[in-house]
């Protein structure tokens, strides 16, 4: 209703930036090359290690999804602060972030100019003599004791939270990600538990391991044959993402998620010029032709090139397949949308990978629908351990080593744990074109 700001605060009003990092050169400088798999014109997850700058392709992409988020947030903010769309562009360019603060509240972008410690007697003005008033923040509100409203019917609604990389967990074991065997024994535990009616799998990815996405996806359908599956989309819901989404239901997506990615890539490290330059050397005894299979210290010979490509060209065709099954539509059909392009959420549902946009509320409303109930309760999945909990059950160099890293390598940190994947030979990968980093 109110948007109060700091006499000597600012809003950040200035548009959307998608940058990504690229690692040829340095690669190069070190002595490692990436030989490189893929299926899709646009699976460009591969680009920042074998490229200096975005392809064509997905510098349309990009263009294309980064011009429709920030089309989607400024009608919003239009909309909600009854300014123009093209005034919020031309504020955009003028970047008020450095302007006086008083034109923030002369163009519409704040309502009043105020300081922290008058906020209470500002809104107090607005309530009754006899109201008291309780103003909590988010920290407040996390130390809330989470008391779940038992429903008379019995009836259960799961919300499952899919939230991070598939089977990529980082340097800290119990970093946020999906972990494909907790999953499927979750999932396996809601399909036999009779109280629930219905699941919502909130998925927020970019997905991962290919092998780990077709596991989970199993285990969606499964569940599926005894109860109705409702995917609700975060922030992005792609690849891998949206291959364990693409068995439910339905899809709810948000207007801005991103999502589709259908594409499968693989990578191997070639150290050869590495281990030369600081004079490592190798002597092999191996009992058949592609015993050192996955070797990182010489360049993958054709036979194992075919072999990968194969392996890549198959685990595409089988995502097609499982996504023309969840969408009812032909492989071929897929195959055009797919190629590892990147939708929003708003495209998607044009396209006929996603069904309703909405939030998780809209996927709660067509679970209860699908299930035939009206009074239920919601619970939420998996549990999620307290900060203490975690930190004492990792391993403390562990833990130290990831703050440090996460410290130190911030925004390509998710390229690392990427490359970290690659080293375990879990080489071939569905994944997201790029890390996220919109600014």
């Amino acid at each position: 209703d109110k948007v109060m700001l700091n006499p000597c605060g600012g809003i950040e009003w200035k548009g959307l930036a998608s940058k990504p990092v690229f690692f040829k050169n340095v690669l190069q400088k070190i002595g490692v090359e990436m030989q490189v798999f893929k299926v899709g014109t646009y699976k460009s997850a591969v680009e920042p290690y074998i490229g200096t700058e975005m392809s064509p392709e997905n510098r349309k992409q990009v263009t294309e999804y980064v011009t429709s988020i920030w089309n989607q947030l400024v009608n919003d903010v239009s909309k909600s602060r009854n300014i123009s769309v093209d005034s919020l562009n031309v504020y955009a360019d003028r970047m008020l972030m450095y302007h006086p603060v008083e034109e923030l509240v002369r163009y519409g972008l704040a309502d009043t100019l105020i300081y922290k410690n008058d906020v209470r007697n500002y809104l107090e003005s607005y309530m009754g003599k006899d109201s008291r008033l309780t103003i909590l923040g988010l920290n407040d509100m996390k130390n809330v004791q989470k008391k779940v409203p038992k429903d008379i019917s019995g009836n259960i609604i799961a919300v499952y939270y899919a939230f991070g990389a598939i089977d990529n967990i980082g340097i800290l074991s119990n970093e946020e990600g999906i972990v494909s065997e907790k999953v499927i024994k979750d999932l396996r535990g809601l399909k036999n538990d009779d109280h629930v009616k219905a699941v919502v799998l909130r998925v927020n990815s970019p997905g991962g391991s290919a092998y780990g996405s077709e596991q989970i996806w199993y285990a969606v359908s499964e569940l599926k044959k005894k109860k109705p599956v409702i995917v609700s989309m975060g922030d992005y819901a792609a690849s891998g993402g949206y291959y364990i989404s693409c068995a439910a239901d339905s899809i709810v997506a948000e207007p801005t998620t991103l999502t589709g990615s259908i594409g499968i890539f693989g990578m191997v490290p070639n150290a050869e010029k590495l281990t030369n330059k600081v004079g490592i050397t190798f002597d092999v005894i191996k009992t058949n032709t592609y015993s050192d299979f996955g070797s990182v210290e010489r360049p993958l010979n054709p036979g194992e090139r075919a072999l990968l490509q194969m392996k890549i060209n198959q685990g595409y065709d089988l995502f097609l397949t499982r996504c023309a099954e969840g969408r009812h539509m032909s492989k071929k059909d897929v195959d055009k949308i797919a190629q590892g392009r990147v939708w929003t959420g708003a495209h998607a549902k044009e396209l006929g990978l996603v069904d309703e946009l909405g939030g998780i509320d809209t996927a709660l409303e067509i679970a209860a629908h699908k299930a035939g109930v009206d009074g239920y309760t919601v619970i939420t999945y998996p549990e999620k351990k307290d900060f203490l909990l975690s930190l004492l059950e990792s391993k403390p160099d562990n833990y130290v080593a990831s703050r440090l890293l996460r410290g130190k390598l911030g925004n390509y940190y998710q390229e690392f744990n990427l490359l970290r994947t690659i080293d375990r030979n879990d080489f071939i990968q569905a994944r997201l074109p790029m890390e996220l980093n919109v600014e």
